[in-house]
Protein backbone atom coordinates (compact mmCIF):
# COMPACT_ATOMS: atom_id res chain seq x y z
CA UNK A 1 0.00 0.00 0.00
CA UNK A 2 1.21 3.45 -0.90
CA UNK A 3 0.02 6.02 1.79
CA UNK A 4 1.34 9.14 3.97
CA UNK A 5 2.88 7.98 6.39
CA UNK A 6 3.31 10.27 9.46
CA UNK A 7 3.59 8.18 12.46
CA UNK A 8 2.35 4.88 13.94
CA UNK A 9 -0.92 6.49 14.74
CA UNK A 10 -3.61 7.08 12.11
CA UNK A 11 -5.16 10.98 11.85
CA UNK A 12 -8.49 9.91 10.07
CA UNK A 13 -8.94 12.67 7.24
CA UNK A 14 -11.67 12.70 6.43
CA UNK A 15 -14.48 13.81 3.44
CA UNK A 16 -17.81 13.05 1.53
CA UNK A 17 -19.22 13.97 -2.13
CA UNK A 18 -21.79 14.92 -3.62
CA UNK A 19 -23.00 11.52 -4.01
CA UNK A 20 -24.58 11.16 -0.52
CA UNK A 21 -26.66 13.78 -1.67
CA UNK A 22 -27.96 12.15 -4.03
CA UNK A 23 -26.10 13.24 -7.58
CA UNK A 24 -24.77 10.94 -9.21
CA UNK A 25 -23.50 9.89 -12.61
CA UNK A 26 -26.23 7.75 -13.90
CA UNK A 27 -28.97 9.10 -16.02
CA UNK A 28 -31.43 6.93 -14.47
CA UNK A 29 -30.61 8.74 -11.20
CA UNK A 30 -30.82 12.39 -12.22
CA UNK A 31 -33.72 14.36 -10.66
CA UNK A 32 -33.17 17.34 -8.62
CA UNK A 33 -30.50 18.21 -7.49
CA UNK A 34 -29.21 19.59 -4.31
CA UNK A 35 -27.09 23.23 -5.37
CA UNK A 36 -23.52 22.44 -5.34
CA UNK A 37 -22.94 25.64 -3.16
CA UNK A 38 -25.57 24.06 -0.19
CA UNK A 39 -24.15 20.55 -0.94
CA UNK A 40 -20.68 22.38 0.04
CA UNK A 41 -22.07 24.00 3.18
CA UNK A 42 -23.58 21.04 4.48
CA UNK A 43 -20.63 19.20 3.91
CA UNK A 44 -18.21 21.22 5.60
CA UNK A 45 -20.89 22.11 8.58
CA UNK A 46 -21.31 18.25 9.30
CA UNK A 47 -17.69 17.96 9.85
CA UNK A 48 -16.15 17.13 6.74
CA UNK A 49 -12.63 18.65 5.25
CA UNK A 50 -12.91 17.39 1.64
CA UNK A 51 -14.93 16.64 -1.13
CA UNK A 52 -15.06 15.09 -4.47
CA UNK A 53 -16.05 17.21 -7.79
CA UNK A 54 -19.11 15.30 -8.77
CA UNK A 55 -20.19 15.14 -12.65
CA UNK A 56 -18.82 17.55 -14.43
CA UNK A 57 -20.12 20.86 -14.44
CA UNK A 58 -21.86 20.45 -11.24
CA UNK A 59 -19.33 22.54 -9.38
CA UNK A 60 -17.60 25.15 -11.19
CA UNK A 61 -15.39 24.33 -13.96
CA UNK A 62 -13.53 27.72 -13.60
CA UNK A 63 -10.58 26.94 -11.52
CA UNK A 64 -10.63 30.17 -9.79
CA UNK A 65 -14.12 30.38 -8.99
CA UNK A 66 -13.52 26.65 -7.66
CA UNK A 67 -10.88 27.07 -5.53
CA UNK A 68 -12.13 30.00 -4.19
CA UNK A 69 -15.79 27.80 -3.02
CA UNK A 70 -13.51 25.43 -1.21
CA UNK A 71 -11.17 27.86 0.74
CA UNK A 72 -13.61 29.87 2.10
CA UNK A 73 -14.86 26.80 3.75
CA UNK A 74 -11.58 25.34 4.65
CA UNK A 75 -12.04 22.12 1.85
CA UNK A 76 -9.70 20.65 -0.20
CA UNK A 77 -10.72 18.92 -3.56
CA UNK A 78 -10.17 14.72 -3.48
CA UNK A 79 -10.75 13.45 -6.43
CA UNK A 80 -13.29 12.83 -9.63
CA UNK A 81 -14.97 10.51 -10.86
CA UNK A 82 -14.66 9.64 -14.87
CA UNK A 83 -16.63 6.55 -16.28
CA UNK A 84 -15.63 5.32 -19.79
CA UNK A 85 -16.66 2.61 -21.30
CA UNK A 86 -13.35 0.64 -21.50
CA UNK A 87 -14.37 -2.63 -22.73
CA UNK A 88 -15.09 -0.53 -26.44
CA UNK A 89 -11.85 0.43 -28.07
CA UNK A 90 -13.38 3.38 -29.71
CA UNK A 91 -14.41 5.17 -26.38
CA UNK A 92 -10.64 5.11 -24.89
CA UNK A 93 -9.93 7.90 -27.08
CA UNK A 94 -12.85 10.69 -25.99
CA UNK A 95 -12.27 9.00 -22.50
CA UNK A 96 -8.59 10.35 -22.26
CA UNK A 97 -9.68 13.68 -23.18
CA UNK A 98 -12.15 13.86 -20.62
CA UNK A 99 -9.98 12.30 -17.75
CA UNK A 100 -7.43 15.18 -18.78
CA UNK A 101 -10.00 17.43 -18.98
CA UNK A 102 -10.73 16.59 -15.47
CA UNK A 103 -7.55 16.30 -13.97
CA UNK A 104 -6.43 19.75 -15.34
CA UNK A 105 -9.47 21.16 -13.24
CA UNK A 106 -8.39 19.29 -10.06
CA UNK A 107 -4.72 19.74 -10.56
CA UNK A 108 -5.25 23.64 -10.75
CA UNK A 109 -7.09 23.72 -7.28
CA UNK A 110 -5.20 20.75 -5.74
CA UNK A 111 -3.38 21.19 -2.26
CA UNK A 112 -1.86 19.04 -0.10
CA UNK A 113 -2.95 16.07 -0.47
CA UNK A 114 -2.96 15.44 -4.49
CA UNK A 115 -6.52 14.51 -5.57
CA UNK A 116 -6.66 11.05 -7.58
CA UNK A 117 -8.74 11.20 -11.13
CA UNK A 118 -11.21 8.49 -9.86
CA UNK A 119 -11.80 6.16 -13.17
CA UNK A 120 -14.56 4.33 -13.33
CA UNK A 121 -16.59 1.92 -16.17
CA UNK A 122 -19.31 3.55 -17.81
CA UNK A 123 -21.60 1.77 -15.06
CA UNK A 124 -25.17 1.23 -15.23
CA UNK A 125 -25.12 1.38 -19.13
CA UNK A 126 -24.83 -2.89 -19.76
CA UNK A 127 -27.91 -4.41 -19.11
CA UNK A 128 -26.98 -7.76 -17.86
CA UNK A 129 -24.58 -6.27 -15.28
CA UNK A 130 -27.22 -3.23 -14.43
CA UNK A 131 -29.74 -6.18 -13.60
CA UNK A 132 -27.97 -8.23 -12.07
CA UNK A 133 -25.65 -6.38 -9.65
CA UNK A 134 -24.57 -8.12 -6.49
CA UNK A 135 -25.49 -11.84 -8.00
CA UNK A 136 -22.53 -11.35 -10.59
CA UNK A 137 -21.87 -14.86 -12.78
CA UNK A 138 -18.61 -15.79 -13.80
CA UNK A 139 -20.10 -16.33 -17.39
CA UNK A 140 -21.36 -12.48 -17.70
CA UNK A 141 -17.56 -11.14 -17.09
CA UNK A 142 -15.36 -10.03 -20.31
CA UNK A 143 -13.54 -12.57 -22.41
CA UNK A 144 -10.15 -12.56 -22.54
CA UNK A 145 -9.58 -9.95 -25.52
CA UNK A 146 -12.26 -7.85 -23.94
CA UNK A 147 -10.24 -8.12 -20.37
CA UNK A 148 -6.76 -6.89 -22.49
CA UNK A 149 -8.95 -3.79 -24.47
CA UNK A 150 -10.37 -2.81 -20.98
CA UNK A 151 -7.10 -2.94 -19.36
CA UNK A 152 -5.41 -1.77 -22.11
CA UNK A 153 -7.77 1.79 -21.99
CA UNK A 154 -6.84 2.28 -18.59
CA UNK A 155 -3.50 1.84 -19.02
CA UNK A 156 -3.77 4.56 -21.35
CA UNK A 157 -6.10 6.74 -18.94
CA UNK A 158 -4.14 6.70 -16.10
CA UNK A 159 -0.39 7.28 -17.94
CA UNK A 160 -1.73 9.97 -20.24
CA UNK A 161 -3.22 11.68 -16.72
CA UNK A 162 0.21 11.41 -14.81
CA UNK A 163 2.36 12.59 -17.81
CA UNK A 164 0.33 15.92 -18.03
CA UNK A 165 -0.58 16.88 -15.01
CA UNK A 166 0.95 14.56 -12.41
CA UNK A 167 -1.85 13.38 -10.38
CA UNK A 168 -2.16 9.45 -10.01
CA UNK A 169 -5.45 7.66 -11.45
CA UNK A 170 -7.01 5.56 -9.35
CA UNK A 171 -9.94 3.01 -10.46
CA UNK A 172 -12.42 2.04 -8.52
CA UNK A 173 -14.47 -0.85 -8.78
CA UNK A 174 -18.32 -0.51 -9.02
CA UNK A 175 -21.48 -2.76 -8.77
CA UNK A 176 -23.14 -2.56 -12.31
CA UNK A 177 -19.73 -2.66 -14.00
CA UNK A 178 -17.40 -5.17 -15.54
CA UNK A 179 -14.94 -4.92 -12.38
CA UNK A 180 -17.51 -6.23 -9.52
CA UNK A 181 -16.63 -9.11 -8.01
CA UNK A 182 -13.59 -10.06 -6.31
CA UNK A 183 -12.00 -12.33 -8.80
CA UNK A 184 -12.80 -9.44 -11.55
CA UNK A 185 -10.88 -6.58 -9.31
CA UNK A 186 -8.27 -9.11 -8.85
CA UNK A 187 -7.83 -9.87 -13.02
CA UNK A 188 -7.79 -6.01 -13.42
CA UNK A 189 -5.46 -5.80 -10.96
CA UNK A 190 -3.28 -8.29 -12.95
CA UNK A 191 -3.85 -6.74 -16.10
CA UNK A 192 -2.81 -2.94 -15.33
CA UNK A 193 0.58 -1.45 -14.73
CA UNK A 194 0.78 -0.41 -10.98
CA UNK A 195 2.55 2.68 -12.21
CA UNK A 196 -0.35 3.85 -14.23
CA UNK A 197 -3.38 2.66 -12.12
CA UNK A 198 -3.95 2.29 -8.32
CA UNK A 199 -7.27 0.72 -6.51
CA UNK A 200 -10.06 2.77 -4.59
CA UNK A 201 -11.46 0.56 -2.27
CA UNK A 202 -14.97 0.81 -1.60
CA UNK A 203 -16.08 -1.35 1.13
CA UNK A 204 -19.76 -0.73 0.12
CA UNK A 205 -19.25 -2.35 -3.73
CA UNK A 206 -16.92 -4.73 -2.51
CA UNK A 207 -19.31 -6.00 0.24
CA UNK A 208 -21.99 -5.99 -2.01
CA UNK A 209 -20.38 -7.01 -5.61
CA UNK A 210 -18.78 -10.02 -3.11
CA UNK A 211 -22.48 -10.70 -1.64
CA UNK A 212 -20.59 -10.80 1.59
CA UNK A 213 -19.84 -7.79 4.18
CA UNK A 214 -16.25 -9.45 5.25
CA UNK A 215 -14.54 -6.06 3.44
CA UNK A 216 -11.15 -7.00 5.16
CA UNK A 217 -10.69 -9.89 2.92
CA UNK A 218 -10.69 -7.81 0.40
CA UNK A 219 -8.48 -5.20 1.78
CA UNK A 220 -5.69 -7.56 2.23
CA UNK A 221 -5.97 -8.76 -1.16
CA UNK A 222 -5.33 -5.67 -2.73
CA UNK A 223 -3.58 -3.98 -0.71
CA UNK A 224 -0.38 -3.30 -2.70
CA UNK A 225 -2.44 -1.54 -5.07
CA UNK A 226 -4.73 0.47 -2.95
CA UNK A 227 -3.94 3.91 -2.93
CA UNK A 228 -7.56 5.83 -1.82
CA UNK A 229 -10.33 4.35 0.30
CA UNK A 230 -14.24 5.11 0.12
CA UNK A 231 -16.17 4.46 3.27
CA UNK A 232 -19.37 2.37 2.54
CA UNK A 233 -21.58 0.29 4.33
CA UNK A 234 -24.63 -2.31 2.45
CA UNK A 235 -27.31 -3.54 4.24
CA UNK A 236 -27.37 -7.02 4.06
CA UNK A 237 -30.93 -7.95 4.19
CA UNK A 238 -31.43 -5.27 1.32
CA UNK A 239 -28.89 -7.08 -0.29
CA UNK A 240 -30.35 -10.37 0.13
CA UNK A 241 -33.90 -9.33 -0.95
CA UNK A 242 -32.52 -8.11 -4.40
CA UNK A 243 -31.01 -11.21 -4.79
CA UNK A 244 -34.10 -13.28 -3.90
CA UNK A 245 -36.59 -10.69 -6.12
CA UNK A 246 -34.62 -10.19 -9.06
CA UNK A 247 -33.93 -6.47 -8.17
CA UNK A 248 -31.50 -4.56 -10.21
CA UNK A 249 -28.85 -1.97 -8.96
CA UNK A 250 -30.93 1.27 -8.73
CA UNK A 251 -34.11 -1.29 -7.36
CA UNK A 252 -31.66 -1.94 -4.88
CA UNK A 253 -30.64 1.67 -4.21
CA UNK A 254 -33.64 2.60 -3.40
CA UNK A 255 -34.63 0.66 -1.10
CA UNK A 256 -31.60 1.96 0.86
CA UNK A 257 -28.34 -0.68 0.13
CA UNK A 258 -26.15 1.69 0.82
CA UNK A 259 -27.30 2.52 4.46
CA UNK A 260 -25.51 4.93 7.04
CA UNK A 261 -22.40 3.74 8.37
CA UNK A 262 -22.87 1.49 10.96
CA UNK A 263 -26.30 0.08 9.92
CA UNK A 264 -25.15 -2.47 7.82
CA UNK A 265 -22.96 -5.50 7.86
CA UNK A 266 -19.55 -3.50 7.43
CA UNK A 267 -17.11 -4.11 10.44
CA UNK A 268 -16.10 -0.25 10.35
CA UNK A 269 -14.23 -0.48 13.72
CA UNK A 270 -12.57 -3.46 11.90
CA UNK A 271 -11.39 -1.33 9.02
CA UNK A 272 -10.32 1.55 10.92
CA UNK A 273 -7.95 -0.64 12.87
CA UNK A 274 -6.45 -2.07 9.59
CA UNK A 275 -5.81 1.50 8.20
CA UNK A 276 -3.90 2.14 11.45
CA UNK A 277 -2.07 -1.13 11.40
CA UNK A 278 -0.99 0.10 7.80
CA UNK A 279 -0.65 3.33 8.78
CA UNK A 280 -2.82 4.90 6.55
CA UNK A 281 -2.86 8.88 6.37
CA UNK A 282 -4.18 9.46 3.55
CA UNK A 283 -8.05 10.53 2.75
CA UNK A 284 -10.82 8.75 3.21
CA UNK A 285 -14.51 8.95 1.43
CA UNK A 286 -17.60 8.89 2.74
CA UNK A 287 -20.02 7.80 0.61
CA UNK A 288 -23.90 7.26 0.77
CA UNK A 289 -24.93 6.56 -2.83
CA UNK A 290 -28.35 7.51 -2.66
CA UNK A 291 -31.31 8.55 -5.32
CA UNK A 292 -32.44 12.08 -5.73
CA UNK A 293 -34.80 13.03 -3.14
CA UNK A 294 -33.93 10.20 -0.42
CA UNK A 295 -33.77 10.83 3.20
CA UNK A 296 -32.19 13.88 4.68
CA UNK A 297 -28.51 14.08 3.51
CA UNK A 298 -27.00 16.45 5.46
CA UNK A 299 -28.48 14.61 9.02
CA UNK A 300 -26.93 11.35 7.53
CA UNK A 301 -23.75 12.83 7.11
CA UNK A 302 -23.30 14.00 10.48
CA UNK A 303 -24.34 11.09 11.93
CA UNK A 304 -21.99 8.79 9.90
CA UNK A 305 -18.81 11.42 11.03
CA UNK A 306 -19.70 10.68 14.49
CA UNK A 307 -20.09 7.34 14.35
CA UNK A 308 -16.74 7.62 12.54
CA UNK A 309 -15.31 9.29 15.61
CA UNK A 310 -16.81 7.16 17.69
CA UNK A 311 -14.69 4.42 16.24
CA UNK A 312 -11.47 6.79 16.13
CA UNK A 313 -11.91 7.45 19.92
CA UNK A 314 -12.35 3.79 20.82
CA UNK A 315 -8.97 3.13 18.81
Amino acid sequence: MSTAVESNVVILRVGNAPCSWGTLEFEEAKGEQIAFDRMLDELAETGYTGTELGDWGYMPTDASVLKAELDKRGLVMLGAFVPVALKDPAAHDPGIANALKTARLLAAVSSAPKPYLVLADNNGTVPERTSNAGRITEEMGLSVEEWRVFAEGANRTGRAVLEETGLRTVFHHHCAGYVETPDEIARFLDLTDPGAIGLVFDTGHFALGAGHCDVLQGLERYRERILYIHLKDCQPEVARQARIKGWDYFEALRHGVFCELGQGGVNFPAVLQWLKKNRYTGYTLVEQDVLPGMGAPKESARRNREYLRSIERAL
